[in-house]
């Protein structure tokens, strides 16, 4: 429940921190790159608690990551790729847990 709670947490405050007046279209961008996990429905069981998302789904794989970082760094889509980056580094603590 922690894991799940802080994919919205995390967003939250890094949009009400950085986003400024624009904080709410920027909170909401991050939560919609949560759609990322759609490529959970690839696999087989689903859900595994003790599977770690990172190097097994298909838009978790270490190569996506660059792209990731690279539009983080874009002015246009800077949101998406910050709601991407942060998405991936929670599932990667996630693994260790």
């Amino acid at each position: 429940m922690l894991h799940i709670l802080l994919h919205g947490l995390i967003p939250l405050l890094i949009a009400l921190s950085l986003a400024g007046k624009q904080w709410r279209s920027a909170f909401v961008i991050m939560m919609l790159t949560m759609l990322v996990d759609l490529d959970h429905l690839l696999a087989t069981p689903i859900y595994d608690p003790e599977r770690c998302s990172i190097g097994f789904h298909p838009l978790h794989q270490w190569p996506w990551f660059i792209l990731y970082g690279v539009l983080a760094l874009l002015p246009k889509t800077r949101w998406i790729g910050v709601g991407l980056v942060i998405h991936m580094l929670l599932d990667w603590q996630d693994c260790y847990f």
